[in-house]
């Protein structure tokens, strides 16, 4: 069961299968392939905020910049408008570019230094050729800005990124992705290196841009805590796998998979003992994609699979997403059964 089972049609993007591989290193004889995303599966819906959470290098950026096709795909299909991209080349992909635009990490890095924010913000539009004169692409920009809360737009247009606070760079950037009205919005970690003030300020503009214009996310984090605030939907990845998705709220409430349980643990503070030392909530280093374990790939690393004694299941059988089996009710009147899923041979919803 693939992780869009019993969801709607009103999808902005489909990814079905998707692999990423990249050649190992060493000599020829030697060298293993690299699959950094493994067979991912999942759909966005029309104003829904999807979080993709895990630990550095467990491959969601991998599978951001291949939905944006920064990266190339090694299999697997890309659906958005009803084509391919996956497939597309040149103008095609171009054209579909206006429908899925994105947000960087680093504020200071993704912007060019020697633009002004007005040249940064209708750049966009001038490759999408949006806006028939000089006039109409300027009021497209500052309404943009104006967006973004950038205010005042006019006298902000002219500034230069240094002149600006990191909070005020990642605002034109999430200026210049909405400036052509995408479907789909790609946030690779946007709020990771700013200040909390700032990082609060950012997730609600986004939300709130969401909430007016029907913006769909793909929001890329690290913290199962940021996923929580701002997401309909969140999905966790290790080892280049999808080992859990569900709502937000049922998968922070009874996480399904070990590895969840792990990353919940970390964002809470439940691994800091009483003197502030952080103790190890998992065992082990992340294995490398060159070499994933055999079964199950978290099974080196899982608590459950030392308390069970080690079954032999979990070494030798890769599990699949499969609907969690519940032992508590939903706390919602209104809940899909089949919504949180988990690619674990022993999931059980535990109460919290």
């Amino acid at each position: 069961m693939t992780a869009s089972t019993t969801r709607g049609s009103n999808h902005v993007l489909e990814v079905r299968d998707l692999v990423v591989q990249f050649a190992g290193r060493g000599s020829w004889r030697h060298r293993r392939a690299v699959k950094a995303v493994d067979g991912v599966s999942f759909d966005i819906e029309k104003g829904e905020i999807l979080a993709l959470v895990g630990e550095s290098g467990c491959g969601k950026s991998t599978i951001a910049l291949s939905v944006m096709r920064l990266l190339e795909p090694t299999s697997g299909r890309i659906i958005s408008g009803g084509e391919d991209l996956a497939t597309l080349r040149g103008r095609a992909l171009r054209r579909a570019r206006r429908r899925v635009q994105m947000i960087f990490q680093d504020p200071f890095g993704s912007l060019n230094q020697r633009q002004t924010v007005y040249d940064t913000v209708v750049e966009p539009l001038v490759i999408h050729k949006l806006g028939t004169t000089p006039q109409e692409r300027r009021a497209m920009v500052i309404e943009a800005l104006d967006l973004a809360h950038l205010r005042p737009p006019e006298r902000l247009a002219s500034v230069y990124p240094h002149e600006l606070s990191g909070g005020q760079r990642q605002r034109v950037a999430i200026a210049s992705a909405m400036v052509i009205r995408p479907e789909l919005v790609i946030a690779d970690e946007p709020v990771s290196m700013l200040d909390v003030s700032a990082r609060a300020g950012i997730l609600r503009l986004m939300m709130d841009l969401r909430d007016r214009l029907g913006t769909s996310y793909l929001f890329i984090t690290h913290d199962l805590a940021v996923a929580w605030m701002v997401a309909d939907r969140i999905a966790v990845v290790y080892l280049g796998r999808i080992v859990e998705i569900g709502p937000a709220t049922s998968l922070v409430d009874g996480p399904a998979h070990p590895y969840t349980k792990a990353l919940l643990s970390v964002s809470s503070g439940d691994d800091v003992s009483e003197d502030g030392e952080i103790t190890s909530v998992l065992s082990g280093e992340t294995p490398s994609a060159a070499n994933v374990p055999s079964g199950c790939r978290f099974h080196p690393r899982c608590p459950r699979y030392l308390e069970l004694g080690e079954p032999e299941r979990c070494r030798a059988e890769d599990p699949q997403l499969h609907v969690v089996r519940r032992r508590v009710p939903p706390s919602s009147e209104v809940y899909d059964a089949n919504a949180h899923q988990c690619a674990c041979h022993f999931a059980i919803e535990e109460a919290p």
